[in-house]
């Protein structure tokens, strides 16, 4: 056995968690992300169908767009990470979702007054991205500040069923918004979710440690180069980054050509494509539910591969559906895939918390995702590119059968010969004397 597996096995981890029902901020952080994630489902929706639908897009520029709202994190992850390092995330969270508010707001005014542009709709992906990477950047490194080290795997199995119920509701909720108020209607919900997370997140009354006197004089360039060192130089997680960045390549490619698929190959109706989005979602949910049971029975670390080349294979019957009763394949397919992605998800990042320093994690958690979300805008110009070439479903099926693939860069890795993660060591008691 090696010397990592024996490390792993030190102590068995608990995934219970049952002591964040009692801490009242997490409770607030999650329930107003709860709300926050169903508006963001609504345009996910709506987005797409406001391109395809009222703007006539075409495939490659429905692709485009898809790509543009995740174009950040390509571009300005890693300068986030390092400037949430020296900063409150706290603020930073509240002035993201205050500025996401006004600018996904923007798109119902200008189609009231019928100025609706694609152009807008590009800014606006890209605009709101910025924000989302400010965001999301801080809120994965604030999380382990609110609770204890032990209760990690449940605080993220519960913040990944919320994501997953989000993508069951919004969907839903989106399409019938869609139906009554039109595609840039919806969108105002989502406008109007943002203002209750913000309430949310004021009401947190426990305040972060301030960052030490050398994180905040520090040169930017060099705490980004410090941040980037510690992923590519961790022999684990840089094989994590690898898995996830080629499974969001392909989920790019994927993501892209959805809304065309539904609407234009299988003839679903607008209005209905909500409706078959979130039973894909169901999946998910059913994995953030059960990736703590799932876990525990499986291996913290050993789950890690299992979730993708495992569970997730069955996905592909998603590019097979077909009109009439066969659109039901897609759901399922989606829903083997999402569900597969929470337990990864979820297992990854926890993995990754645990074996960050404090002052690291926020440029952690921006090198990882200006990595694996770096690939997503690049999946959906493939996607919209190899969906005008080859066709839209040829191209699904590539995308589908390259997701699971990446399971291969976790399952060669130490990972392999590991069952569970290291729980970190309690920091000693101060003596107190006299």
């Amino acid at each position: 056995m090696t010397e990592v597996a024996k490390d792993l096995q030190d102590a068995e981890p608990e995934f219970d968690g049952t002591g964040l029902w009692r801490q009242r901020d997490f409770i607030l952080l999650w329930s107003g992300q709860t709300v926050s994630e169903m508006g963001s489902a609504v345009t996910q929706i709506a987005l797409p169908l406001l391109a395809v639908v009222a703007l006539k897009a075409s495939t490659l520029e429905t692709g485009l767009l898809t790509a543009a709202t995740t174009a950040a994190f390509a571009l300005i992850a890693l300068p986030a990470g390092a400037l949430v390092d020296r900063g409150a995330k706290r603020s930073i969270m509240i002035v993201c979702n205050v500025l996401r508010l006004v600018i996904i707001g923007s798109v119902p005014v200008a189609a009231v007054f019928g100025v609706l542009t694609m152009a807008q709709l590009y800014v606006v992906a890209v605009a709101a991205g910025v924000c989302t990477v400010f965001f999301d950047v801080s809120y994965q490194s604030y999380v382990p500040s609110l609770i204890r080290a032990e209760d990690l795997m449940a605080a993220n199995g519960k913040l990944g069923t919320t994501q997953a119920f989000a993508q069951l509701g919004g969907p839903s909720l989106g399409g019938g918004l869609v139906g009554v108020l039109g595609a840039a209607g919806a969108m105002t919900a989502d406008a109007v979710s943002y203002a209750i997370s913000v309430l949310s997140i004021l009401g947190i009354r426990k305040r972060e440690e301030p960052p030490s006197a050398r994180t905040a004089d520090e040169p930017l360039r060099r705490r980004i180069a410090e941040g980037l060192r510690f992923v590519v130089g961790h022999r684990i997680l840089r094989r994590v980054v690898a898995c996830t960045g080629t499974a969001n390549l392909f989920s790019g490619m994927s993501s892209a050509l959805a809304m065309v698929f539904l609407v234009r190959v299988l003839h679903v109706r607008p209005a209905l494509t909500g409706l078959i989005v979130a039973g894909a979602a169901i999946g998910g949910m059913a994995g953030g539910v059960f990736a703590g049971r799932l876990t525990k029975k499986v291996g913290s670390a050993r789950i890690i591969w299992v979730s993708i080349l495992v569970f997730s294979a069955p996905q592909v019957i998603a590019a097979a559906a077909w009109r009439g009763w066969g659109v039901l394949l897609f759901p399922l397919g989606w829903g083997i895939a999402y569900f597969a992605a929470m337990v990864y998800n979820v297992a990854q990042l926890s993995y990754r918390q645990s074996v960050t320093p404090p002052e690291l994690m926020g440029r952690m958690n921006a090198a990882v995702r200006w990595i694996v979300w770096g690939t997503m805008p690049l999946g959906g110009i493939l996607g919209g590119v190899l969906g005008t070439l080859i066709g839209i479903r040829p191209t699904l099926w590539l995308a589908f059968v390259g997701s699971w693939a990446a399971g291969w860069f976790v399952f060669f890795s130490p990972l392999r010969h590991m069952r569970d993660v290291p729980r970190p060591a309690p920091a000693p008691t101060p003596v107190v004397t006299s």
